[in-house]
């Protein structure tokens, strides 16, 4: 059995479109994937309601106005306990596993050192997933049969947006935990706006996405503590005239995080996002064309 087994009743991933895309930007939900295959269940400790306090939960649909709106909307269904492709493809624990992990391994990062690389040792207030160690090829088999393929989908999407349209803006949707507090520890955000300190996107963006929001009375936070992943920082490349922001939302907003279930002010925060999302991409395009191309 394999990564391919494990999804073969379900596309690993998919894209929602309506159509001709008509505006040049790409929205990314990695972590809302909601499908736990059964073998992967079978091997977790974990019940089948705790492995999921590391998803992103409603995330993909709270966005889902994007793909009305013309953007493509890619979204994960393999959980981020699964395989988490926001981390580099080969940032591995190696003390998860049988065999020795390749030489070219990752194994230093402060992500794996935290139980959250590519292959998630942890989820939630650092519960282990696994009870006992993992074939090598597990975690083989999932990064060359979903990691690469996402990745593969991501930037062909961003490529074509950028063709299209001469640049491209790829906004990566997330959600984060309700008691996530910044600064002196006064403030708890209700999102936090991430663009690598000023390196993924042009500052305009990044402005007049804080500024929306603001407008709404939400509170919002830029950079901290989350700057952004692996996807923003691999794929936002403002002087080649690929933008990328990173969203979190504070889950208390819309969930009840033990139990999973909406709340009652999920309508209003879907509404929010809806006209968040058609004023945003309503940015002009002489912003960033403007913004020179890197030299070949």
């Amino acid at each position: 059995m394999s990564a391919q087994a494990d999804f073969s009743d379900i596309p690993a991933f998919q894209v929602q479109t309506a159509g001709e895309q008509r505006i040049p930007f790409v929205f990314n939900s990695p972590h809302s994937g909601r499908h736990y295959p059964s073998r992967f269940l079978a091997m977790s400790r974990l019940d089948a309601a705790t492995i999921r306090r590391s998803e992103d939960c409603y995330v993909d649909e709270l966005f889902s106005t994007a793909a009305s709106l013309g953007a493509p909307l890619l979204s994960a269904n393999f959980p981020r306990a699964y395989l988490d492709v926001n981390r580099e493809p080969w940032e591995l624990d190696p003390r998860m596993f049988r065999e020795p992990v390749p030489s070219f391994a990752n194994i230093r990062s402060p992500r794996v050192a935290g139980g959250l690389g590519t292959i998630p040792k942890l989820v939630g207030e650092g519960l282990d997933i696994y009870g006992s160690r993992l074939p090598l090829e597990e975690a083989l088999s999932r990064i060359e049969h979903i990691y690469r393929p996402y990745h593969a989908c991501l930037a062909e999407l961003l490529q074509r947006t950028r063709d299209t349209f001469g640049y491209a803006i790829l906004i990566d949707c997330h959600s984060m935990p309700a008691n996530i507090r910044v600064g002196d520890g006064s403030l708890r955000p209700d999102f936090i706006i991430g663009d690598r300190f000023g390196s993924s996107a042009a500052p305009g963006l990044t402005e007049h996405a804080i500024s929306l929001l603001a407008a709404r009375g939400y509170a919002v936070a830029h950079n901290k503590p989350y700057a952004g992943g692996f996807i923003t920082e691999h794929y936002g490349r403002p002087a080649e005239q690929v933008h990328a922001l990173q969203i979190e939302i504070n889950r208390g907003l819309y969930m009840n995080e033990r139990t999973l279930q909406r709340v009652e002010g999920f309508g209003t925060l879907a509404d929010d996002l809806a006209e968040f999302i058609r004023t945003l991409t309503m940015i002009p395009d002489q912003f960033f064309l403007t913004v020179p191309m890197a030299a070949e």
